[in-house]
């Protein structure tokens, strides 16, 4: 998303912004509004007009390479082409007219998702011509509901008046250099986390490995039983059981 200039052009990046919308909602004096900030009713584009400016947001100097494309349906594979590759996409819808809110929603909106090779891209919406408030029949939250449904950023605007023509560019702008800054660093830290690991391993796979011990099976653990000894014939019970003191049997002889 977005390349970095060379260092003898002032611009640090370049993006690529294309317009679609149907034909007559004002996308090519919208576009020449914010160019020269001439306010100037214009034919409708056949095929696809190129134009560039340099602003400067985010503390950047860009530069913006914007592609005005045809809204005839004859115009549209011609359309896609340009729009594939693009870092950003304005759609734009005429709050008068309802059919054009709705090919938004049916038709243009789709396609973008479908050829779309950019998944960094991003989508404003814009619904034009808010100075003939009188003739609305599309509503500000009905445009605020479809951008929610999509992701797209939302700006109502006036090409007749230039109200909110300056800002749909720089916000577009600069939502685009916050995820391309966002993204690098992302990588950025991924790739030090990677050289941070690397180094790691490096260092283990010099490191000298500890020598293990040589270790001895332990001697089984056996039991050793010990034998009993039974006690002496017939019990060995008292020593001269039944005798007197003096020695001598009474009444009869001794056994």
């Amino acid at each position: 998303m977005g390349t970095p200039s060379d260092q003898s052009i002032k611009y640090d990046y370049s993006f690529k912004i294309v317009m679609i919308g149907d034909s007559g909602v004002g996308k090519s004096t919208l576009l020449l509004s914010f160019i020269t900030g001439a306010v100037t009713d214009l034919p409708n584009t056949i095929g696809v007009d190129m134009k560039m400016k340099h602003i400067k947001v985010g503390g950047k100097n860009l530069k913006l390479t914007i592609w005005d494309t045809a809204g005839q349906e004859r115009y549209r594979t011609l359309t896609s082409t340009y729009y594939r590759d693009a870092h950003g996409i304005i759609l734009v819808y005429d709050v008068t007219q309802r059919q054009t809110f709705t090919n938004l929603a049916n038709l243009w909106a789709k396609e973008v998702e479908l050829y779309s090779t950019n998944k960094d891209c991003v989508k404003l919406l814009v619904g034009n011509k808010v100075d003939k408030e009188s003739e609305r029949v599309v509503s500000s939250e009905e445009g605020m509901e479809l951008a929610k449904q999509h992701g797209f950023l939302f700006l109502e605007a006036s090409a007749k008046t230039r109200e909110n023509v300056e800002k749909c560019f720089q916000d577009l702008a600069l939502k685009m250099l916050q995820d391309l800054e966002k993204k690098r660093q992302e990588e950025s830290e991924k790739k030090r986390q990677e050289e941070l690991e690397k180094k790691r391993q490096e260092e283990l796979k010099s490191k000298p490995q500890p020598q293990r011990a040589e270790t001895k099976p332990e001697p089984p653990n056996v039991e050793i039983k010990r034998p009993t000894y039974p006690g002496p014939p017939g019990g060995g019970g008292g020593r001269g059981r039944g005798r007197g003191r003096g020695g001598g049997c009474g009444g009869g002889s001794c056994p």
